[in-house]
């Protein structure tokens, strides 16, 4: 099918337009950057807060990868960080509903739920963490991944449009990953937050694939973890030290996960392939 990908300039961008194009998709690009991409049937440079830009990019298209966004909370204008994410994807859903498109594909992300930028300390209720997690978002960029999760419920009311919303932890390959994981293994404290959860973006990439690909109705929001965390420390002793209280299951075993995707497996038969571990 005609699939559109925004932020394909990006990190997971890059890997998703691979994924598609070698599954047989014809893609059509767009990125604030251009998108070096002979393969692609059209690439479209701009910012995707320009409705004109957003209806020629989806002329023609089946399907939507929703990426573009500001990635993170690190800015000088954190109110036009959420903005700019918030205007995007209301102007990437609505289009994609008025036009009859019949899926998006959006990358939400962990920090929806509030643990991942918190700008003081805080635990999760419980793990394996899932989808019906409290929300304790107290950043701009959870918060607009909050809001990009209710764009996406709002269209599939108002349009009938079917999406899924990925809920990424960190995602990297290559020396990206191994950048991450010498910081955990430094510091397992400065990944608290983040609950030690991350994801090889290949594995990424054939998850979103999979969404595109699949008889999938309604809106649905899912977490896509790797199956393990980014620390040698084991995830009980983890949990211990650094959310004290917090019980652990006796079904999360040596380096297992801290987040629940039970609900992407069920609904995309997706399985993470990848880890970093020897």
């Amino acid at each position: 099918m005609r699939v559109l990908v925004t932020g394909a300039a990006g990190h997971i961008g890059g890997h998703v337009t691979d994924e598609l194009l070698d599954a047989g998709h014809e893609v059509v690009l767009t990125d604030l950057l251009p998108a070096d991409e002979p393969r692609a049937a059209a690439v479209r440079t701009g910012d995707l807060r320009d409705a004109g830009l957003v209806a020629e990019a989806m002329d023609g298209v089946q399907a939507v990868v929703h990426l573009g966004a500001i990635p993170h909370p690190n800015v000088d204008d954190a109110g036009a960080m959420f903005a700019a994410n918030c205007l995007s994807a209301h102007r990437v859903f609505d289009q994609a509903g008025r036009t009859g498109v019949r899926r998006v594909v959006a990358a939400s992300s962990m920090a929806a739920v509030g643990l991942a930028w918190s700008p003081v300390p805080v635990s999760p209720a419980y793990v394996p963490l899932d989808e019906r997690h409290p929300v304790v978002v107290r950043d701009p960029y959870g918060l607009s991944k909050v809001v990009l999760e209710q764009i996406a419920a709002t269209a599939h009311r108002r349009y009938g449009l079917n999406a899924v919303c990925m809920r990424f932890p960190f995602t990297g390959t290559g020396d990206r990953l191994d950048h991450f994981l010498a910081a955990c293994a430094a510091d397992p404290a400065a990944q608290r937050h983040d609950l030690w959860g991350w994801l090889d973006t290949r594995d990424a990439a054939r998850a979103v694939r999979l969404a595109v690909e699949g008889d999938i109705r309604g809106c649905h929001v899912v977490n896509v973890t790797a199956a393990d965390t980014t620390s040698a420390v084991p995830s009980a002793q983890l949990m211990a030290e650094h959310h004290p209280g917090v019980p652990v299951p006796a079904s999360v075993t040596g380096h297992g996960s801290l987040f629940d995707t039970t609900a992407c497996a069920d609904l995309l038969g997706f399985v993470p392939q990848r880890t970093w571990r020897r």
